[in-house]
């Protein structure tokens, strides 16, 4: 029985073009990276994949995926998928790395016409816990190492091909947690914050070299649940449900990720850890302060879905990206799905109340006209 996944390639929209275009992918052994890539082979586009550096026991699965993925080329070595994919390694922290792998698929392809940053990973934990100490003080840098820094250096190795190319497009895989703050994610939000600014800034710089800038905006389930999350120690009982009823993220992860279908056969239960309940002020924690992520150590993993749900959850973004990447005229922002466009709705509707509240700080002082005029600037 075949195993991969069989999207309709012709429900697939592509702008029109002359000639195949190149891509660079910067995750492309993520659930986002593998999809795309399999969408523009089939379109006839060329694809260089960046391979994140894993570590064997914590990102088994991501690797099994893109092992699927590469048998799932051979199958389609008549219709050239061989010839137009190559993969390297990328760590996307590495500025060399990163000019190495722009360097590969200018040589291997001709040129690089489409950059797509999708690599990301989520650190979940309250600010308070995120301080607790070096591990994680260190564990928040290596977050905007990967979430912010690591755009920023593989923007900065493509936009001199661009440039002499006088053509591309820089796609930037972000989520609404870039616009809303979220309980619980406070540096994850950061990071995608400081990134989208860059790249508001940055859109308006390249306009003149016919670059275009675009940044995707998914729902949170696309960035949190096909990547990698780690989660710090909690500090109970002062953040938990029972004391404080901030929605923290924690929570929300401790309740799905054991309902995943998968959770069982990679180990991932619901049960409560000892040290916690031979503590006497803990001894009535609930269900979700014992998930998996709520045990006193650091943990690290990748959501047990399978890959065809897997699929599934990034079908909508994977449209989105197709449809908009290599437009003439794509649009800076694009909010995927219903869900977020709501949300972002809500989030400006609140602001645009918020000022209407307090519009009169906002005012300047009327100074009187018979006051004494301004001494003179020297």
């Amino acid at each position: 029985m075949d195993n991969h996944p069989s999207p309709d390639f012709r429900a697939q929209q592509f702008p029109s073009h002359s000639e195949p275009r190149v891509w660079l992918i910067t995750a492309g052994d993520s659930p986002i990276g593998i999809s795309v890539a399999r969408q523009v082979l089939a379109h006839g586009d060329s694809v260089l994949l960046g391979l994140a550096h894993t570590v064997l026991d914590r990102d088994q699965r991501r690797r099994d995926g893109f092992e699927a993925f590469l048998a799932e080329i051979e199958e389609h070595s008549d219709e050239g998928w061989k010839d137009r994919m190559k993969a390297v390694p990328l760590d996307i922290r590495m500025m060399g790395e990163c000019q190495a792998v722009v360097a590969e698929a200018a040589a291997t392809f001709g040129r690089v016409d489409m950059l797509l940053c999708c690599t990301s990973q989520a650190l979940i934990g309250t600010v308070e816990e995120l301080s607790a100490s070096a591990q994680t003080l260190n564990l928040v840098r290596d977050q905007f190492e990967i979430n912010y820094f690591g755009p920023l250096n593989i923007i900065k190795a493509a936009l001199p091909h661009m440039r002499r190319e006088s053509n591309g497009h820089v796609m930037i895989l972000s989520g609404i947690t870039a616009h809303i703050g979220t309980p619980g994610l406070g540096m994850y939000c950061a990071a995608g914050w400081a990134l989208e600014g860059f790249c508001d800034s940055l859109a308006f710089e390249v306009a003149p070299f016919n670059i275009k800038v675009t940044i995707f905006q998914c729902s949170i389930e696309i960035g949190i649940l096909t990547n990698l999350v780690t989660s710090v120690p909690p500090i109970f009982p002062a953040y938990s449900p029972s004391n404080n009823s901030a929605p923290l993220f924690r929570g929300i992860l401790n309740h799905l990720v054991p309902r995943l279908p998968d959770a069982h056969s990679e180990g991932v239960q619901n049960q409560p850890t000892s040290s916690w309940k031979d503590d006497p002020e803990n001894t009535r924690v609930s269900s979700i302060e014992n998930g998996p992520f709520s045990v006193p150590e650091v943990v690290s993993m990748h959501p047990p879905l399978s890959s065809a749900h897997l699929e599934v959850l990034v079908s909508e973004t994977v449209y989105a990206i197709t449809s908009i990447g290599g437009h003439e005229n794509p649009p800076s922002r694009h909010i995927v799905g219903q869900e977020g466009v709501a949300s972002v709705k809500e989030k400006l509707k609140t602001v645009s109340e918020e000022l209407e509240d307090f519009i009169q700080a906002s005012f300047a002082v009327d100074v009187a006209a018979d006051s004494d005029p301004m001494p003179p600037i020297v």
